[in-house]
């Protein structure tokens, strides 16, 4: 007899990169509703550069709370180092998930590159460098996500509070949502074998909770809040500073807004 994994896979093959109808993606429904009363939140996220310092807290907390193996080499969120040198030269480490948790404690680059099976670093000097910074980087929510349309089996869907969400019991594993991500947010579960991401704590917040993330930053570096609140403490600083997105010409409508976001960042 045909399981139903195995009459998706056959099916997808067929239907891959058409974009569901909106009905057909409402069908799935998220399965823990917000308890709030009256009107649901729109949930926004911000990030402040200025105050993060690379500690890797909020990934070690993160990988906790959402169950992704600490030694494994996937997150759902991560923190790059930015730093560009008086010559002009930028170079931006992205560390591994397995080590992303533990911060930044050498001066030396990841440069991305191996050589015989090594990973090539580069030292940098402080006496070269004409500024350094953090970014943590996460699932950016968008308001109009394209995973959601390139999914074929309504597995990855949008909540009614603006959170993107993967219904594991439907992800068929083709990997067409990892590869619509313009920010590389999306990996396979190293266990279960199906696509996972940062979900805001869906589960945490729908209970009136911070994220992990937010509750383990001790520098304050990290905010969720209600955007549909004027007078949530995120709605004011996005109404009332300077804030920006990750590749605002995607024009996906990230909910992750940054405060400081520097140019040099990708």
């Amino acid at each position: 007899m045909i399981t139903r994994r195995d009459f998706l896979k056959t099916t997808v093959k067929g239907i891959a990169g058409l974009a569901l109808p909106v009905t057909a993606i409402e069908m799935v429904s998220p399965k823990m509703l917000l308890a709030a009363k009256g009107d649901r939140p729109k949930w926004g996220f911000i990030v402040d550069t200025y105050k993060c310092v690379g500690c890797g807290l909020c990934v070690k907390a993160c990988k906790q709370e959402n169950e992704i193996p600490f030694n494994a080499n996937v997150t759902r969120t991560w923190i790059e180092r930015y730093i560009l040198m008086k010559d002009g030269k930028l170079f931006a480490d992205t560390p591994k998930g397995s080590v992303a948790m533990n911060g930044f404690t050498t001066n030396k680059i990841d440069l991305g590159e191996k050589h015989h099976g090594e990973t090539l670093y580069q030292e940098i000097k402080s006496v070269d460098i004409e500024k350094a910074f953090f970014v943590p980087k996460l699932c950016n929510q968008c308001a109009n996500p394209p995973c959601v349309q390139v999914c074929p089996v309504g597995a990855t869907y949008k909540t009614s509070d603006g959170v993107i969400l993967i219904d594991r019991t439907w992800c068929i594993g083709c990997g067409y949502c990892v590869m619509g991500c313009p920010y590389g947010v999306r990996f396979f579960h190293p266990i279960l074998k199906v696509v996972d991401k940062c979900n805001f704590c869906y589960h945490r917040i729908s209970n009136g909770m911070k994220t992990a993330c937010v509750g383990a930053c001790p520098f304050g570096a990290r905010m969720i809040g209600n955007l549909n609140d004027p007078n949530d403490r995120v709605s004011k600083i996005i109404s009332t500073e300077r804030v920006g997105v990750v590749k605002s010409e995607y024009g996906t409508k990230p909910q992750v807004f940054y405060i400081g976001l520097d140019k040099e960042v990708r």
